[in-house]
């Protein structure tokens, strides 16, 4: 499917039948649109990470480093020694087979190792060879297999189709965290300099430039200008956001996608609205202007490094506060991890909303604020004035991103935000929304193009809930507080369930807002027209009396 669109009927052609060998002695096998390229020699080597090298997943030869076997044994110890989790993830599974239809790739692939305890398998049955003494002695019996080539490039191809999601985590009886299994086993594939281009290079453009796309500083003011502009011939009002100003209270930190893609421009331009109507004061960085971190998808070290930015900048500019834009793994990371990385940030003060003087009690270490916090505690206090029905030609489903439902429990804000300026709402089946949620499929680094099989399997069941209400409801968009959702659904949408706009929430909170002093208008954020509202009874029957008089 890289080159080509499968029809829908052939991607579906698949069965949960059970292999014909076990999982140890069915080969893996590179099928073309279900991997990414390899990691280019000089992006691992633009941050430092080991054994850069030509190679491809294609290849027979991965060209793997000397002593590679011994690299990758010692880099498991070292693990367990730094990580108490890791030990116990390996130990204590039962295969009870909980998780094993939880997870969207195996979902809609059939493909066993996609099943969480299997994909856990893979790293675990090496595990139990060289660190128990079970395995040692009975080998396969108990278990365990050797650490060969075969395996590396079993735990490539696997561990790189899982989007790190948690969905299987949800129901697992003993608490396993899957994707903290997945995050180890690419950490070891990344010492012998094996990852994604799409994840190093990403990597590697925030480490030297703070942004995934390697965005300059010239390049970022110039998109904002052209917003602006946009802005300007929607609402006729002018629009300066500053800068890098040192002495602003609130450092805002945005996806990088909301800076120069859509649909996350529009977005963008409904956080700008907002914040200049209520004339905070605030300040964007050219310097951090990443609230992503794709580092978390090649090893811990590398994700820490990389989410230190923003709180540097946040110290170097002087600001109060910070507040966050629409993003998943930005906010697992700060919420989850950035206090034993970076933290606490004790040089900054407990975020409080200038507005409402509401104290965010819950970012008291992280001194970082959601947006949808915000906005929510803003319409709860009724501090913004909003016009639903501008939003009348959009029926709205709301997306629960992995990152911020399970890893955050950001569930009810964004949905009180959308019913307070949407006048047609309407939520997916109950099993798949909140801490339940399907993935989007493109996760984790898998959001390339040519992996676009995998990632319209993946997707498939999150497109399948809103195919039904769309068939329910009229529903035609979706809403999330991703970017990376907003950058993979709209292939997903239109390859499932064509038709379907894709959205941020703040977008929707933008064309709903009402400026103080605006005529009337007349286009949303995408400069589309906006509905007409119908004109009221006493105007119609006014023109028609008009009408009879010059008539008679």
């Amino acid at each position: 499917m890289a080159n080509q669109v499968i029809p829908e009927n052939e991607l579906l052609d698949f069965s949960y039948d059970l292999p014909k060998t076990s999982w140890m002695h069915t080969p893996v096998e590179f099928k073309p649109g279900m991997y990414c390229h390899g990691a280019k020699e000089k992006t691992v080597e633009a941050v430092g990470m080991p054994n850069g090298h030509a190679w491809s997943p294609a290849d027979e030869d991965w060209h793997l480093p000397e002593g590679w076997k011994e690299t990758v044994l010692n880099g498991m110890q070292s693990l367990m020694g730094k990580y108490r989790s890791f030990k116990l993830f390996m130990d204590v599974c039962v295969r009870c087979g909980a998780c094993a239809d939880k997870c969207h790739f195996y979902l809609a692939s059939g493909d066993p190792k996609n099943m969480p305890v299997v994909r856990a398998e893979l790293l675990r049955s090496v595990y139990r060879r060289y660190f128990t003494l079970s395995g040692k002695m009975f080998g396969e019996l108990v278990g365990a297999r050797d650490l060969t080539e075969d395996v590396i490039k079993e735990w490539y191809y696997y561990f790189f189709q899982c989007t790190e999601c948690r969905r299987c985590s949800v129901f697992c009886p003993y608490g396993i965290d899957q994707a903290e299994i997945t995050m180890m086993g690419r950490e070891l594939l990344n010492l012998l300099g094996l990852n994604t281009e799409w994840i190093a290079g990403p990597v590697a453009n925030c480490y030297n430039k703070g942004n995934h796309v390697g965005l300059e500083p010239q390049t970022i003011m110039s998109n904002v200008e052209f917003m602006m502009e946009d802005l300007e011939e929607i609402t006729g009002k002018t629009y300066n956001p500053s800068f890098n100003r040192k002495g602003a209270e609130i450092l805002f930190v945005v996806p990088s996608g909301d800076l120069y893609a859509e649909p996350g421009t529009h977005t963008f331009m409904g956080y700008i609205m907002l914040l200049e109507e209520l004339g905070l004061d605030y300040t964007l960085s050219t310097y951090a202007s990443e609230g992503g971190n794709f580092g978390f998808f090649t090893a811990n070290d590398m994700a820490k490094r990389l989410n230190a930015k923003m709180y540097a900048e946040a110290k170097r500019l002087g600001v109060k506060w910070m507040l966050g834009g629409e993003c998943g793994h930005m906010w697992r990371l700060v919420n989850q991890y950035m206090d034993t990385w970076n933290g606490p940030a004790d040089f900054l003060e407990v975020p409080v909303s200038p507005v409402t003087g509401t104290r965010f009690e819950n970012a008291k270490s992280t001194k970082m604020v959601h947006i949808t916090e915000f906005t929510a505690d803003l319409l709860y206090h009724d501090k913004i004035k909003v016009d639903p029905s501008r939003n009348d030609h959009l029926v709205v489903t709301y997306h629960d991103s992995c990152n911020t439902a399970r890893a955050m429990g950001l569930l009810e804000e964004p949905r009180y935000i959308i019913n307070k300026v949407c006048n047609n709402f309407h939520e997916m089946a109950e099993e798949t929304i909140r801490e339940k949620t399907l993935c989007c499929g493109s996760g984790a680094g898998l959001n390339a193009g040519e992996n676009m099989e995998l990632r319209m399997r993946g997707g498939f069941p999150r497109a399948q809930a809103v195919r039904q209400v769309r068939d329910a409801y009229g529903v035609n968009t979706l809403a999330n507080i991703c970017a990376i959702d907003r950058a993979a659904f709209p292939a997903l949408m239109d390859y499932w369930v064509p038709g379907t706009r894709v959205t941020g929430v703040h977008e929707l909170v933008g064309n709903a807002l009402v400026l103080e002093g605006e005529g009337e208008r007349t286009l949303d954020l995408r400069l589309q027209e906006l509905p007409r509202k119908p004109k009221p009874a006493s105007a119609d029957a006014a023109s028609e009396e008009g009408t009879d008089h010059v008539q008679g």
